[in-house]
């Protein structure tokens, strides 16, 4: 059974992101954020007519910001672009971490601020609903304007390059762009920037981080429940009273759940003046 999860740019939420690093979701991108999409990619298309000279847009990369493009090759400038920095080493990272980075990265584009098609933010989208994963190495990026190469092996598979998961089998960029019913894209002006600047990939990391702490953490709770009526020892410690009065929101959550799991102790009446 899969969750349905409606995603709105700027108001997605922790217990969100938990779920589509825990798998079984359908993911929807609120309909609102079309039409900032759009405005912003009129905005690159209008630059590209009027032959302006933009940054990213019909420029060189780096140092050579200055050299403009000619209009016949900036498919293939940003084509060349994620093909050169595709060059991650190291274990392909976790299926859930990916599905984090394609949900990020599709949030992030949606916001209306990237000036890509939203065909390809849905391929996105399509990718992690099918449970179609791009194969990105776990080393590579240094974090300075993004997540450059991991999210270059990302793209990769959006114009047919590169490597996909489909049922746990390692596929070509190709075949996974198939599997859910897409043809590879051809970049438009900026796109390739689009997809490689960011730091999805650092943050579906730290997402993945916060998440298996958080488990320990319950899991450590329910020890410590279970250790306290194993020594026979009294709930009373924990009353809300005591906590409150120290005023530390974390230690007052974790009374109470402390009290929470022991509620019904057979154990703890026999504590009646403790």
């Amino acid at each position: 059974m899969t969750t349905p999860i409606t995603l709105d740019p700027g108001h997605v939420t922790l217990a969100q992101l938990r779920r589509i690093h825990a798998g079984g979701v359908q993911l929807t991108l609120d309909p609102s954020a079309q039409a900032g999409m759009q405005a912003a990619l009129a905005t690159v298309q209008r630059i590209v007519e009027e032959d302006q000279v933009v940054y990213g847009i019909n420029t060189g990369f780096g140092k050579l910001a200055s050299t403009k493009i000619a209009h016949e090759r900036l498919a293939e400038l940003q084509r060349n672009l994620v093909l050169s920095h595709s060059v991650g080493t190291g274990e392909a990272l976790p299926d859930g971490v990916v599905r984090l980075v394609l949900a990020t990265k599709a949030v992030s584009l949606a916001r209306g601020h990237s000036g890509i098609r939203p065909a390809i933010v849905d391929a996105l989208l399509a990718l992690a609903n099918a449970n179609v994963l791009p194969v990105i190495p776990a080393k590579g990026s240094v974090g300075a304007s993004g997540d450059l190469a991991p999210l270059a092996h990302l793209a990769c598979v959006l114009i047919g390059e590169g490597q996909a998961t489909v049922d746990g089998k390692v596929v070509s960029g190709r075949e996974a762009m198939a599997a859910v019913g897409l043809q590879p894209f051809v970049l438009g002006p900026k796109e390739g920037l689009a997809l490689l600047n960011g730091t999805q990939v650092s943050t579906a990391l730290a997402l993945a981080g916060l998440f298996g702490a958080e488990d320990v953490f319950c899991a450590a709770l329910v020890a410590g429940a279970l250790s306290l009526e194993a020594i026979k020892g009294s709930v009373k410690p924990f009353d809300a009273r005591i906590h409150t009065a120290r005023g530390q929101a974390g230690q007052i959550a974790v009374a109470a759940a402390v009290r929470a799991l022991l509620d019904g102790s057979q154990i703890d009446p026999s504590h009646p003046h403790c």
